[in-house]
């Protein structure tokens, strides 16, 4: 039998807020095996966001595990402390926000050595060369010494998965990677994505408000009011792993 990557068992978040307990996850149960890209679909305020806080740790769960199993090791989340968990994301798992998150101050190419060397996994030439590595891969190479004001919104994207792919996690989320974007851009974000699943083996979550991307992931789910339905079943196929969509 194979081992989920991920496993969420009866998670549950709720919220104390001035008007009372706001419940954003409802008793989840879900198993991602290695090699998926998984899409959660869902309207804002549905549990998202919520839902991805859970597995990478960041959030606090209110009942329920997540366990992630990496080279044979099964850990559970939330059985760590705060700071057990960040350093084990950093070396683990890869995380893109909507908002890039680039620190502004510096170019991108030490935006991306950045983690690398809080985590010490490379040396300092190391972290270099490899840092030069995922910007080709990004085809971003020639802005290595911009600031990421200097360069576009979808750039600055591409240089946030770049950041989360420099310790070589298996395991990247994505929070709502292309929102922000318009539709050309955000269709070279999702062909980055599908590179990395193809040709690198990666394990992708990623969430998304926008129901017509469903098709284009491996499997899809919907979240509605913090509970997470079944399977989204549409007509068109769905991704197929030996599509490649060339990215400008």
């Amino acid at each position: 039998m194979e081992t989920s990557l991920i496993e969420l068992k009866d998670v549950s978040k709720t919220y104390s807020t001035a008007a009372g307990d706001f419940v954003a996850l409802k008793n989840v149960d879900l198993k991602i095996n290695a090699g998926e890209f998984v899409g959660i679909v869902g309207k804002s305020g549905a549990g998202k966001s919520t839902l991805l806080n859970m597995i990478n740790g960041v959030d606090d769960l209110s009942g329920g595990e997540v366990i992630v199993t990496n080279g044979g090791k099964s850990i559970s989340i939330h059985a760590m402390s705060e700071d057990q968990r960040a350093l084990w994301r950093g070396q683990n798992m890869g995380v893109v926000y909507q908002s890039f998150q680039l620190l502004p101050m510096l170019t991108l190419i030490e935006n991306i050595t950045l983690p690398m060397d809080l985590s010490d996994n490379y040396k300092p030439r190391e972290s270099k060369e490899r840092a030069m590595q995922l910007l080709q891969l990004v085809e971003l190479e020639e802005h290595a010494n911009k600031l990421p004001a200097f360069i576009s919104g979808g750039q600055q994207q591409r240089v946030a998965i770049a950041r989360a792919l420099a310790n070589d996690p298996s395991i990247l989320v994505a929070d709502e990677p292309t929102g922000s974007l318009d539709s050309i851009t955000a269709d070279h974000i999702f062909g980055v994505f599908e590179h990395l699943v193809t040709d690198q083996g990666k394990t992708i979550v990623m969430v998304t408000h926008d129901l017509g991307l469903s098709s284009r992931f491996s499997r899809s789910l919907r979240i509605t009011d913090g509970e997470l339905e079944n399977e989204i079943d549409l007509a068109e196929p769905k991704f197929d792993k030996t599509m490649r969509r060339r990215r400008k």
